[in-house]
């Protein structure tokens, strides 16, 4: 036992890999090393822009205010559990058609919202990312949802 104590190890620090190009705005890949821990949240949506109204047809904003409500949410979610938004590996987002532009889905606006928390200065991780023109979600007025799978290495 003595003889094995007495060799230093070897420290390798398994990271989370973000396979990402330059100027890209998805990551191809992520690797996960063995061990790490992988945490799966939940899809989630918009916060009404009133709490008090929920029912009328702007009660949670265009698809880029609905966008930026999730990923603070999730931003809070994630750090409540030791994480960041760079520990995102995998982003699965349903949009539904805005009847403000001809019932097709507002990628754009998810993008801008997206592009605030994801590839920046201080957080340039960008996960892997796919995205659905879906029929409807609970509310009419909701137009985007988006789940996410983060992954932190030990």
């Amino acid at each position: 036992m003595a003889a094995l104590t007495s060799f230093p190890l070897a420290a390798h620090a398994a990271t989370v890999e973000h396979k990402q190009a330059p100027g890209a705005m998805i990551a191809s890949a992520a690797v996960v090393p063995p061990g790490s821990s992988i945490y799966f949240l939940s899809g989630a949506t918009g916060a009404p822009i009133d709490p008090k109204d929920v029912e009328s047809p702007g009660a949670f904003g265009d698809t880029e205010a609905q966008a930026m409500s999730i990923f603070t949410k999730m931003k809070a979610q994630l750090a409540e559990m030791g994480l960041g938004m760079g520990d995102v590996v995998k982003l699965t987002v349903f949009l539904v058609g805005d009847p403000a532009l001809g019932g097709k889905m507002d990628r754009d606006g998810m993008t801008r919202a997206y592009k605030k928390f994801f590839g920046t200065a201080e957080q340039p991780n960008l996960p892997t990312r796919s995205a659905f023109q879906i029929a409807g979600l609970a509310r009419p007025q909701q137009l985007i949802e988006i789940e996410a799978i983060a992954a932190k290495a030990p």
